[in-house]
């Protein structure tokens, strides 16, 4: 479990960060969003000690990262794919960090595998890596230690669509496991597939949070019938929005406040179902569009 309480993080008289706090659960994937400069980045690093919060506390599976002991037995994490030992070998680079974890023997060769690095990859300078393969080497060193938290910033950057799908399904079965992820990118129908509970920041501040079911879920009906006329003067004078949507109205009633209006204006009704669900794109959009160098540019 990560717990982030009241975060926040001043430069001077600016807060980056601003009384942020968010849970993420085992067993789930938690999507971290916001635009560029919304303070993700800084989020993460004061998740993961390498920045000290102005205020605020965060924890991960109970206790500061800091005081865990062997930190990486039990965190995993890729907050920049481009760090890397540019003279060492993707191999060396993990044999470096298992020997200073205490790893057992074959744990590189394992998680090598479940990255998709070849061995003449694993054996190359890690200078003449692309993007992708730095993605999946940072990966492979988020895994090694078999930890049971995942903080990831930006993974499927210069990944190919096959894997961006790989790392998709890596993700869910790792959350299956029980593990808990937290997961930052600006690739929102990634997200969407993969995430099950979501944090929305903007110039430093929560704007929304909750499962992805709650959040792209849309209140209100669908409905289509013989004489959409007379339900529509009907919802209406119950007190009820009604809206043209297409052949038929979209209403703010429920479906059964729905039906039951319907049945005393004795009207048939063809069709009648939930509202259809917003799209990531859209809430995020709603969500910070005051919050985004885009806007402020407009």
């Amino acid at each position: 479990m990560i717990t982030a309480e009241h975060l926040t993080r001043r430069y001077g008289t600016r807060a980056v960060v601003d009384d942020v706090s968010f849970t993420a659960r085992p067993g789930r994937v938690t999507g971290f969003l916001g635009p560029n400069g919304a303070g993700k980045s800084t989020t993460m690093r004061m998740l993961t000690g390498l920045t000290t919060p102005t205020s605020g506390r965060a924890t991960i599976l109970g206790s500061p990262f800091r005081e865990l002991a062997n930190p990486g037995r039990r965190v995993g994490v890729l907050l920049d794919a481009s760090a890397q030992h540019a003279g060492r070998t993707g191999r060396e680079v993990l044999h470096l960090s298992a020997r200073l974890m205490g790893l057992r023997p074959g744990r590189v060769e394992e998680v090598l595998a479940t990255v998709g690095l070849t061995t003449s990859e694993a054996g190359a300078r890690t200078r003449t890596y692309s993007l992708g393969m730095r993605q999946r080497l940072g990966l492979a060193h988020a895994l090694l230690g078999e930890p049971e938290v995942l903080i990831l910033d930006e993974p499927v950057n210069g990944l190919d669509p096959a894997g961006i799908r790989w790392m998709r399904a890596l993700l869910g079965d790792f959350a299956d496991a029980g593990g808990t992820v937290l997961l930052s990118s600006h690739l929102l129908r990634e997200v969407e597939a993969v995430a099950d509970d979501l944090v929305i920041i903007g110039s430093g501040r929560v704007v929304a949070q909750g499962s992805v079911e709650e959040l792209l879920a849309t209140p209100g009906t669908q409905v289509h019938s013989l004489d959409d006329d007379s339900l529509a003067r009907a919802l209406t004078a119950a007190g009820h929005e009604v809206t043209r949507a297409g052949a038929g109205l979209t209403t703010s009633a429920t479906a059964e406040e729905v039906g039951r209006t319907a049945l005393g204006a004795a009207v048939v009704l063809t069709d009648l179902r939930p509202s259809a669900a917003t799209g990531l794109e859209d809430l995020f959009f709603d969500t910070t569009a005051q919050h985004g160098r885009e806007e402020a540019a407009a």
